[in-house]
């Protein structure tokens, strides 16, 4: 298989995988190395497929059904699977987190998180790295993008979060 026929395959792989792919998956069924994977995803998105990186892998970036909000929070990094439970649990997805950095401004991190599955496989790969959370950037405060399926939903995810005492909120 050639490289511009690989790319397309790559490209038809993701838009049919309902959840992320690893590069290293990638290069196991298409028989070529995970760097050669990576070069042809920095290859597709220069050519325009929104393609995004995520902490599971990769995905097509596809336009999310539902209400957008961006939720303040703040906790410690032991509480992160707790805080995207709560969120995931009430029907939303977490699309990211974003921290402000004092030198490099705001950096957003893909999560794309649905279930609880999701939340588990991201929380083991956080464990497995032993990489800290952007949040710790911050003294654990950061946004999370949220899409969720109706105002109700949005709501419940609140008041757990304040009641859990993740939600960052004007103490005045």
């Amino acid at each position: 298989m050639n490289a511009e026929s690989r790319r397309k395959e790559i490209q038809k792989r993701l838009e049919s995988q309902p959840g992320p792919l690893s590069a290293s998956k990638l290069a196991s069924q298409l028989g070529v190395s995970r760097q050669i994977i990576v070069g042809d995803i920095a290859l597709l998105r220069a050519s325009g497929t929104d393609i995004t990186a995520t902490p599971r892998g990769y995905i097509l970036t596809r336009k999310s059904e539902g209400l957008v909000y961006r939720i303040p929070c703040r906790h410690r990094g032991d509480d992160m699977q707790r805080e995207l439970e709560i969120m995931v649990d009430n029907g939303c997805l977490v699309r990211d987190v974003i921290v402000e950095h004092p030198v490099y401004g705001q950096l957003t991190g893909p999560l794309d998180v649905a279930t609880r599955h999701d939340v588990a496989e991201f929380i083991n790969k956080v464990r497995l790295s032993d990489a800290a959370p952007l949040s710790d950037l911050t003294g654990g405060i950061h946004l999370h993008t949220v899409f969720c399926p109706d105002p109700s939903a949005y709501a419940r995810i609140m008041q757990a979060l304040r009641e859990e005492g993740f939600l960052y909120e004007d103490k005045d």
